[in-house]
């Protein structure tokens, strides 16, 4: 298919989003920018969150891993299930009792002004990593099969898709991104379900067959019962509910969409609602990710795992099927970034400069916001230029670590404050959330020495004396997704080191 059509497409979807964020932008504030009002659909913000959750990473890596790793990511999904059950039922009741604008403000009440400002830092940092990441991956997408051809460079592709964001969140906000978000995700389901129904149609198949040529290929294959491997099924499904719980009911951005629905009642259906489509169309692109590797099989197609689903669907699958499979990666590609840029310039704006001060004008607070929002877009640019530098395939296994790491302090300090009635040293609660995933850093590398080979290039002759630390310390035990437990639960203990009893 000629790269000038789908360029043209890509286009005309964006001027539609661009006609949704004038419409709902229209006499937009402040309040309507960070909380929608409080006035947001809970049905539109439970479907909307499915893209916001996926992501380009999950169109492009997850199908991706079937082919070696089988099933294995369902695990994970698993363990979201008891994560957005959580969050609703303990999280949600905690935020609208206390009316929160800033999920971050609760840490401000229970632990202290400082414990608040670091939980925000932590978010800005642990979004920033994992918004930009995705986003490289789906630009990189467009890059290799769309734009290169028509001679345009990467940093280019990269102006004007944050340009485009910048455009039609800049007014709106969150009121704007709960309708853009609806919109977008119908169009990357429709695009997952019109590839599947392509490729058992190429495959000369039905769902049954080939369900069935799944399984004598053994990629249906869920739960991994080694212990000592790093995608055991405990570690998978623990990982994946404080996965789910830290990087939703913990997050600002999956956080402010959720409260921005009227009362607490249709935010817990929201996230109900959102948790079993999420779960159906989690399955489906591991279904998707099945018939992919068939057809790899049967078509000699050898790509790396993240190239696999655009080689198919622009290169092997007719016009029309391509085009909505293009509609689809770059419907994955904007919630993610759109929500997480609004999300980082309302809590820059609500918890770190603390705008919401009787001193300033609302003009004073709009000028303010909307500068801050200029410099995160130019934020995301320099990071996407990092990650093309850096050049992971495997993305989804960078974010998923990343989060580890970052995310680890916002449950320990959540945790910390719901389950018990302790006083920390607030001036010290910053030191403690550094040490806490450096520590875990450092075990992680001498446990995990291989992926961190793979990832920096490091030589054998570097890597030995690891090696030989890891085996003589943790033989052939791997941290997994688990890596997140790890990390909250130190932060914790060195919370109560810092506490005293009320």
């Amino acid at each position: 298919m000629s790269p000038s059509l789908l360029l043209g497409i890509v286009l005309c979807y964006f001027i539609i989003l661009l006609v949704v964020a004038w419409y709902t932008s229209r006499n937009s504030d402040n309040e309507s920018f960070f909380i929608g009002n409080r006035n947001s659909n809970w049905m539109l913000v439970a479907f909307g969150m499915i893209g916001t959750s996926l992501s380009g990473v999950t169109f492009v890596s997850v199908p991706g891993t079937v082919g070696s790793g089988g099933f294995a990511y369902f695990q994970v999904v698993i363990g979201y299930i008891f994560g957005y059950l959580a969050i609703a039922y303990i999280l949600l009741p905690l935020y609208y009792r206390m009316h929160l604008t800033s999920i971050y403000h609760y840490l401000s009440e229970r632990l202290g002004v400082r414990s608040y400002k670091t939980g925000a830092l932590f978010f800005i940092i642990s979004r920033m990593l994992g918004a930009t990441a995705r986003l490289f991956l789906v630009i990189n997408v467009l890059q290799i099969f769309i734009l290169k051809d028509l001679g345009v460079p990467f940093v280019l592709t990269t102006f004007i898709v944050l340009l485009m964001i910048l455009l039609y969140t800049y007014e709106g906000g969150v009121k704007t991104i709960v309708f853009t978000d609806t919109l977008q995700t119908t169009f990357m389901i429709l695009g997952l379900i019109v590839s599947i129904v392509y490729v058992i149609h190429q495959l000369h198949l039905d769902m049954g067959s080939a369900w069935t040529q799944m399984v004598s290929k053994n990629y249906h294959r869920v739960f991994v019962t080694d212990v000592n491997a790093s995608n055991y099924w405990l570690k998978h499904v623990l990982g994946g509910m404080f996965i789910a719980l830290t990087m939703t009911g913990m997050d600002q951005e999956m956080m402010q969409k959720n409260i921005s629905v009227k009362t607490l009642g249709n935010s817990q259906k929201n996230i109900l609602t959102f948790t079993t489509t999420l779960v159906i169309v989690n399955f489906l692109f591991l279904f998707m990710g099945g018939l992919l590797a068939l057809l790899g099989l049967n078509q000699h197609i050898n790509v790396p795992a993240d190239d696999l689903f655009p080689t198919v669907a622009l290169h092997y699958m007719p016009a029309g099927a391509s085009i909505i499979f293009i509609i689809g990666l770059i419907s994955a590609l904007f919630p993610s970034a759109d929500g997480a840029l609004t999300a980082l310039t309302s809590s820059f704006c609500l918890d770190i400069r603390g705008i919401n001060r009787t001193d300033w004008s609302d003009a004073q607070k709009k000028k303010y916001r909307l500068s801050v929002h200029l410099t995160f877009a130019v934020l995301f640019f320099m990071m996407v230029m990092i990650f093309k530098w850096i050049d992971n395939k495997s993305i989804i296994d960078v974010i998923l670590k990343v989060a580890g790491f970052t995310y680890g302090p916002l449950l320990g300090m959540f945790s910390f404050g719901i389950l018990t009635n302790r006083k920390v040293n607030d001036n010290l609660v910053i030191w403690i959330c550094i040490a806490a995933p450096l520590l875990i850093l450092g075990i992680d590398m001498v446990n995990n020495y291989g992926w961190y080979q793979n990832q920096l290039k490091i030589s054998d002759s570097f890597i030995a004396p690891v090696r030989q630390l890891s085996e003589s310390i943790f033989g052939n035990f791997k941290i997994g997704y688990e890596l997140l437990i790890y990390n909250g639960l130190l932060t914790f203990i060195g919370l109560w080191t810092i506490s005293k009893r009320t």
